[in-house]
């Protein structure tokens, strides 16, 4: 197999990527151990030492993760950042934290940010990476239980709460828990190339890219289950009925409400308008044909509802800042047949 190691060492062999993970007491687990499983695998593929996994916490002794299991840490952030060693991948896990936990490890980000080629984190590790500061001016993610306490506390921070990740320069941020797998991989195909990140995410059977520009979770679970039985009968019933006429006034027919008494409940008890969970649906149906299917952007247009494919290109440009075609190209594996992609 090709080396896949950047630079050289003394002795003129390519030296490896020294990955820092930060951990802390309450962490959680599998945001710890899903990245450094990918890149781990990296290592293994390789038969030699691509990346170097280097975990560290704020006094450098074992923390204990959220669920109960203690887990050995090699070093302290302080020493780390006070060292000459440079940081290939800075990158931040998420977990339950509090005020001293915080403190501990946001006063040494810094020194450790700046001797890192990438600054990255999983899950809430981004409230972390904001409060030292390190953010600021960048787009990013987080869990989405958090995204609000993040946009709110840290205003500097473009804050984008529907991608499952973002890579903004050099800050990547993920969603939550599993998402880091996500993270993983990407930066895996960023320094390796797509084919790679494939080759290790048929072996995770997870998807490759699952990422950036996707929704975290579907328009179904963003949304509350409505409390009135009518009402919930109408979300569960919208999926399978998105070609139809879904205005207001159907919906609310269908519930047996008047339109503006349906229209007020459905927003009081599910948190959207009827309009909004309407086009969540439609966008998020969109998607999944585009990236599993050959049919074109004008039917795919039809089947979720849509008159017209230009309906569907606004849509997509005002909710993902993308076009059905980029989306496309980017998502599926090839390019349907009587598209062009831009």
């Amino acid at each position: 197999m090709a080396d896949m190691r950047p630079g050289c060492d003394d002795g003129g062999m390519p030296a490896p990527r020294t990955i820092v993970f930060v951990a802390y007491q309450g962490m959680q687990l599998v945001e710890l151990a899903g990245p450094m499983d990918v890149f781990g695998f990296v290592n293994a593929l390789a038969e030699d030492e691509v990346y170097r996994l280097v975990t560290a916490s704020p006094a450098g002794r074992s923390i204990t993760a959220d669920g109960g299991l203690t887990i050995a840490v090699e070093h302290s952030l302080h020493d780390l950042a006070a060292s000459a060693e440079e940081i290939d991948t800075l990158l931040v896990v998420g977990g339950w934290i509090t005020g001293p936990v915080s403190a501990e490890v946001v006063r040494e980000l810094p020194a450790l940010a700046r001797k890192s080629r990438r600054v990255t984190s999983v899950c809430s590790g981004a409230l972390l990476l904001a409060a030292a500061g390190l953010l600021d001016g960048y787009r990013a993610t987080t869990h989405w239980g958090t995204t609000d306490r993040l946009a709110r506390t840290y205003p500097r921070v473009t804050v984008e709460p529907d991608r499952i990740f973002v890579h903004d320069r050099n800050r990547w941020t993920s969603a939550g828990v599993a998402a880091g797998i996500d993270l993983a991989l990407a930066l895996v195909e960023d320094d390796h190339g797509r084919e790679k990140a494939q080759e290790i995410a048929r072996a995770f059977v997870v998807f490759t890219r699952r990422s950036g520009g996707q929704a975290q979770f579907s328009a179904q679970m963003r949304a509350q289950p409505a409390r009135t039985p009518a009402i919930r009968a109408v979300q569960q019933w919208l999926p399978d009925h998105l070609a139809g006429n879904l205005a207001v006034s159907t919906l609310a027919a269908r519930a047996g409400m008047s339109e503006r008494h349906f229209a007020r409940a459905f927003r009081a008890e599910t948190g959207t308008t009827p309009a909004t969970f309407v086009e969540d649906l439609r966008i998020e149906a969109a998607r999944r044909l585009l990236e599993s299917t050959d049919l074109t952007i004008t039917a795919i247009a039809r089947t979720v509802g849509y008159r017209h494919a230009e309906t569907l290109h606004r849509l997509f440009t005002r909710r993902l800042s993308t076009t059905p075609e980029r989306y496309r190209r980017h998502f599926a594996t090839g390019t349907a047949p009587g598209e062009t992609a831009s």
